[in-house]
């Protein structure tokens, strides 16, 4: 009504009438007769009334003008909203609420750094009690990336639109849920659901926590205060790798309950790795929602009061509790998805209510991730996502294919040492002491008695030997096979050994298992390789000068330097793994590379929450963090298959990606001294 009265004002005549058109001749002016009827003219021309179409045309000019001045107000109102909430955090200073919340959430990084160790520290010890095959193991493995690849996206789009401390929350209690139920779990289905749940759960740590953490700090802090947040990551690798090197190995470290419940060390492992979690989500009970995304949804008040709670608590803990925060009215941001819900809250029953309420949700998540792809976040959403992923691709392949090239070193050194015997005979002997990296070919053993533990630590192999009246007692093997051997008149008791698993091709004539160990196969007091444990502490310990050195530079050299400088150092430490011919050598490299990657890391980081709008922040990282998880499980795959057979490709596949990335980094626009939108 206000608009159609401003268009009455300002562009009418209060004597304008409607004239119907003159249908008979002689009702033409004089002045006007003689002309074509092409060339007639409008006869209230000459009476100073406008014409009827330039009365509308009028009007529809208005009506533009009144709209490109309410769009342009509209913009200046918006790119006022930034300006003044950082005008804002300036005042309320950065102190003792944002080392409390940098704690806190820091906790929370860290148990996303201990998930990604968890599995495959256990996974040696797990495979003995679940009796896992090589399949098996591969899943559990991939399981954690696809569960935290779901989770990023998940909790990332919902933060946008829940609230970033509330789905931390969420996503914090569903993580310390599973794992800790994950500690029980006997079977290898439920075990590896639960692991699921919990990489889905911990997922949403990285894009909430930066995005949370970021809008709590001012433009010039950012850069240098997100890069020590990154130092948790780095912390909850050294967290897992040093309490697996200390727990893992004790295997006396558990109980039973019969032979369908086993709590083995392993599993007190997991128990204490999901600590880092619960103690992040005790803290974030007592942290307030990010004041940005209160303000985003309209909620002024609320917003108002907890920046009033960072102003004091600053300036209380800088001896200054008399000094006053002076804001009484903060700018809100237009917004009708709120609306929205509240038109649909009258639908039908509570049933009903919610179902519409979840739907709306859904849809306002999938419309918030869709605008992602819009003309003005296209082409940087796009570099930046090829950045996340080629650094991902590299970082986590060869992160995982290090220490499988060690395993496969220590395999050729054992097999260097491997003793042959051939053709050897051996008659009513009593073998008593452990044999190890044997091979037994074309042999005969004829009365002979071989009892206790004599396989348990490396392989024991029989190829094409004739075994005649043996008797085999208390036997606990790791690898030991029977290879087209013939076996007469022989018992087997209480050992593993038995005709299903340990037999290829062999003869059995008249030959006794009585009390058979059946199950996995594998020698539960068997020592487990202490020295993985030792390469992942060491690789996690490596990032420190790289977060120092990005910590300290950021805000000053600016962040694109910091993400295409690192990579392209990294890519050349890649060249320098062919020239690892030893396990110290790739232990050496390993290190290297690891110190090389972690400004790149922090640095793309920080461009991510700072390229995007707060409406679409969380969203968008836990988009590109999805992104990350997916190059991960590819990479993981890809590099694993070239164990044993080559280094070349591993190395180029990574020095490429690597190259690509460093180098489209510097197209990405610089955001050092940018202001939040």
């Amino acid at each position: 009504q206000t608009f159609d009265y401003f268009i009455r004002r300002h562009y009418t005549y209060p004597y304008q009438t409607d004239y119907p058109p003159q249908e008979e001749e002689d009702a033409a002016s004089d002045d006007t007769e003689g002309h074509d009827e092409d060339e007639q003219m409008y006869e209230g021309e000459y009476q100073g009334i406008p014409h009827p179409d330039e009365v509308k045309e009028a009007r529809r000019a208005a009506r533009r003008e009144a709209r490109m001045k309410a769009r342009m107000a509209a913009e200046v109102e918006e790119e006022t909203l930034p300006e003044q909430y950082e005008s804002i955090m300036e005042d309320c200073g950065h102190g003792r609420f944002q080392w409390t919340l940098f704690t806190v959430l820091g906790l929370a990084l860290m148990a996303d750094g201990v998930e990604c160790f968890v599995v495959s520290f256990a996974l040696p010890s797990a495979e003995k009690d679940m009796c896992l095959s090589n399949a098996d193991k591969g899943m559990l493995g991939l399981i954690v990336y696809v569960g935290m690849m779901i989770g990023a996206v998940l909790w990332g789009g919902l933060a946008d639109k829940l609230g970033r401390r509330q789905c931390l929350l969420y996503a914090l209690a569903i993580n310390s849920i599973f794992s800790f139920l994950s500690c029980f779990a006997q079977g290898y289905g439920i075990f590896i659901f639960f692991r699921l749940c919990s990489g889905i759960g911990i997922g949403g740590s990285i894009p909430v926590v930066y995005t949370y953490y970021t809008e709590f700090l001012q433009m010039d802090k950012r850069g240098e205060h997100l890069s020590w947040l990154c130092l948790f990551w780095m912390l909850g690798g050294l967290y897992a790798s040093f309490t697996a090197w200390g727990i893992i190995p004790h295997y006396g470290w558990g109980f039973s309950m019969g032979t369908e419940f086993q709590f083995h060390s392993w599993r007190v492992f997991l128990l204490v790795c999901f600590l880092p979690s619960v103690a992040a989500l005790a803290g974030l009970v007592f942290m307030p929602e990010s004041p940005r995304f209160l303000l985003e949804t309209a909620r002024h008040d609320e917003a108002w009061m907890i920046l009033k709670q960072v102003h004091d608590t600053n300036w209380r803990a800088k001896g200054e509790p008399e000094r006053e925060f002076q804001v009484s009215q903060i700018k809100t941001p237009q917004t009708q998805d709120d609306e929205f819900i509240e038109i649909q809250s009258e639908t039908g029953t509570a049933f009903q209510r919610f179902m519409v309420r979840q739907m709306t949700l859904v849809k306002q998540v999938m419309k918030n991730m869709m605008s992602l792809a819009a003309p003005d976040l296209r082409l940087h959403g796009l570099f930046i996502a090829i950045v996340w992923f080629t650094m991902a691709f590299s970082y986590y392949g060869l992160g995982a294919w290090f220490p499988d090239q060690i395993k496969y070193l220590q395999f050729e050194e054992y097999e260097s040492n491997v003793k042959i015997f051939h053709r050897e005979k051996v008659e009513r002997f009593h073998f008593n002491f452990t044999l190890q990296n044997q091979v037994h070919k074309e042999g005969e053993y004829i009365h002979d008695r071989i009892f206790g533990k004599m396989f348990s630590k490396e392989v024991f192999y029989f190829e094409e030997s004739l075994f005649e009246n043996c008797y085999f007692e208390d036997i606990r093997s790791t690898d030991t096979f029977f290879e087209n051997c013939t076996l007469k008149n022989t018992v087997f008791y209480n050992t593993d050994l038995w005709e299903d698993s340990k037999f290829i091709d062999c003869k059995l004539e008249n030959t006794t298992f009585l009390h058979p160990k059946k199950g996995c196969h594998l020698n539960f007091q068997e020592e487990n390789d202490t020295l993985i444990y030792l390469v992942c502490f060491l690789g996690s310990l490596s990032v420190i000068p790289g977060n120092i050195i990005a910590g300290l530079l950021m805000d000053k050299i600016g962040r694109l330097k910091i993400i295409g400088g690192s990579m392209l150092g990294s890519a050349g430490c890649t060249f320098f793994v062919l020239l690892c011919f030893s396990q110290w050598a790739v232990v050496l490299f390993h290190c290297l590379f690891f110190a090389a990657s972690a400004a790149a890391w922090n640095g793309i980081e920080v461009v991510t929450v700072e390229l995007y709008p707060t409406s679409k922040r969380a969203t968008a990282f836990g988009v590109l963090n999805g992104t990350c998880k997916l190059a991960a499980i590819i990479s993981t795959f890809i590099f694993g298959k070239f164990i044993g057979i080559t280094k070349i490709i591993p190395i180029i596949l990574s020095f490429s990606a690597l190259v690509c990335g460093g180098l489209l980094a510097f197209k990405l626009p610089e955001t050092r001294e940018v202001i939040l939108q």
